[in-house]
C-alpha cells in the first residue's frame, strides 16, 4: 500500500517552551516540523521550504502574526494558516479570518485540538470531488478545478487561501443549491467562531471570482437563507 505523504508544518511562536512542546507533539503524530521564534526567522525558513501548513502566534515581537499573515497572502501563499493567541474573543477571531487565516485557536489549548484542526484543514486543502460532480466549474472567464482546488483565469492561476478554496469547493459540489450560513460553518468547521466568519470568507472569495464583488454574479446572497453558487459564462 502506498503511504500518505508526510505534511510539513511551520510553527512560529516566540515562546520556546511552546515551540518545543508543539515540535515534539506534532512530530510524534507524523508531521515534519520546522520552527521559528518570530516572523523574520519564519521568512528565512520560507525562503527554503514551502510548508503544507503554518501554525502562527499572533502576539510576537517585530511583525505580529496578523500582519505576517496578510503579507503571506499578498504574496500568493495559500497553505492553511492557524493563528494562536491569548485573545479569544469572537471579534479577534474575525480579524484573524479577515487577515487571511483559516482558523484561530485561543491559548491555552490542548495540543490534540490543534492536531485535529490541522488534519481537517489539510484534508480540505486537497479534497476529492464527489462522484458525478463536474471537475471543472466555470465562473465567467475563470475555471475552478475541484480536484486540484485550483482557480484559473485568463492570466493564469488565481491564488486562494485554504479557507477560500474550501468554501468554493463546498459550494461547487452542489451548484445552484442554497447553503445556510450554519451549513457552511459546519462544513468549514467554523461553528465555534460564529456564522459571521462565513460572511468574511464569502467576501474574500468574491474578490477572487467576481468582476465586481459588490454586484456578484456567481456567489449570490439569498436574503434570509444563505448563499448559492451559480456557475456560468
Amino acid at each position: 500500500m502506498e503511504e500518505e505523504p508526510v505534511s510539513h508544518v511551520l510553527v512560529v511562536d516566540d515562546d520556546p517552551r511552546l515551540r518545543r512542546l508543539l515540535h515534539r507533539y506534532l512530530f510524534e503524530n507524523g508531521f515534519r516540523i520546522s520552527v521559528a521564534a518570530h516572523a523574520a526567522e519564519a521568512r528565512q525558513t520560507l525562503n527554503g521550504i514551502q510548508p503544507d501548513a503554518i501554525v502562527l502566534d499572533v502576539n510576537m515581537p517585530g511583525q505580529d502574526g496578523l500582519d505576517f499573515t496578510r503579507s503571506l497572502r499578498a504574496e500568493g501563499m495559500d497553505m492553511p494558516i492557524i493563528l494562536l493567541t491569548a485573545r479569544g474573543e469572537p471579534e479577534d477571531r474575525i480579524t484573524g479570518l479577515e487577515a487571511g487565516a483559516d482558523d484561530y485557536l485561543g491559548k491555552p489549548f490542548e495540543p490534540r485540538e490543534l492536531l485535529l484542526r490541522l488534519k481537517a484543514h489539510l484534508r480540505r486543502h486537497q479534497p476529492a470531488p464527489a462522484p458525478g460532480t463536474p471537475r471543472i466549474i466555470r465562473l465567467g472567464d475563470k475555471e475552478f478545478d475541484l480536484e486540484r482546488l485550483l482557480l484559473q483565469g485568463p492570466d493564469g492561476n488565481i491564488h486562494l487561501t485554504g479557507g477560500e478554496a474550501a468554501l468554493l469547493a463546498v459550494l461547487s459540489r452542489r451548484p445552484g443549491e442554497v447553503f445556510t450560513r450554519e451549513e457552511i460553518a459546519t462544513a468549514l468547521d467554523m461553528l465555534e467562531i460564529g456564522e459571521r466568519a462565513v460572511d468574511v470568507q464569502v467576501t474574500r472569495l468574491r474578490r477572487c471570482i467576481e468582476t465586481d464583488p459588490r454586484e456578484p454574479r456567481f456567489l449570490q446572497t439569498v436574503r434570509g437563507r444563505g448563499y448559492v453558487l451559480k456557475p456560468g459564462l
